[in-house]
Parts: structure tokens; sequence; C-alpha cells
């Protein structure tokens, strides 16, 4: 699993076929929905060609339609694309080290991840780069304690 010390991210990739994601065509009640049926409070956006675009959060959404004071017929013609974003989540090419976004996390529950032509292929979590950590601490715990 490790290449010496450092570990390419595919090893804790949650792929594509795994991840809810909405696409930029999308209206606020359906971004809505799918994030109540997954239970995420952010979910990635992706153009019609399966490139990533951004992050939308609850907050973003509920702050837009506390502002436009939307209802629900009004959601369901409200493009998702029309929504602004507080924060705009980075997402990461597939050739990176884990080592190398450590820092992304620190703000971030997940981190989309694309491939060299940018199309989304998934996501990272939070709770894979702490397993990540912790696999990684018990190897170097118990290299210390052999010697």
């Amino acid at each position: 699993m490790y290449k010496g010390d450092i570990m390419n991210i595919l090893f804790c990739l949650t792929p594509k076929e795994k991840v809810a994601y909405i696409q930029s065509d999308s209206s606020i009640r359906q971004a809505l929905e799918k994030m109540q049926v997954h239970r995420y409070s952010e979910i990635p956006v992706l153009d019609l060609d399966g490139n990533y675009l951004n992050t939308v959060s609850e907050g973003d959404l509920l702050w837009y339609i506390k502002e436009k004071q939307l209802d629900f017929e009004t959601s369901e013609k409200t493009n998702i694309m029309d929504v602004p974003r507080y924060k705009y989540r980075k997402s990461i090419d597939v050739n990176r080290q884990i080592e190398e976004i450590i820092d992304l996390f620190i703000d971030q529950n997940f981190v989309p991840v694309v491939d060299d032509y940018g199309a989304f292929i998934g996501i990272i979590t939070r709770k894979e780069i702490f397993k990540y950590m912790m696999e990684k601490l018990d190897f170097k715990n118990k290299i210390q304690i052999d010697k």
C-alpha cells in the first residue's frame, strides 16, 4: 500500500459512481432533495460533460433562498448555478500524493478529484484521510518499537 513514504490519492478515492453529485442544469429543489436523501451538507456540481465546476452547500442554498424569498415552486425553476458560493472547494489532480493535500481537509469535508482533463472521478473524504494518517502512525510506531 505504501510507496516509500508517500501514497497516491487513489487509495483513498471514493469513485464517482458512489458519490452523490448534481449537474449544472439542476434546480435548487433537485439539489436540496439529493442532499436530503444522502444526508450531505455539501455536494459537487458537474457540468454536462462531467467536469467538476464547484460545490454547493446547505448554507449557500439557505442564504440564497432567504435572500430571494423563494418558495417551493420557485426553487423548482431556479438553476443551481444562480446560487452564489460562500467558498470555492478546490479540486485536486488524480496524480497528487496524500501528503500534498492534507492541509485542504482543515476546511473541507471532502476534496473533489479530477483526471488530467478536468473530468470528475470521485472524492476523498476527511474520514479516509484520518484513516490513512492513523495507519501511518501505527506503521511508524511499530518500526520504533521493533528497533
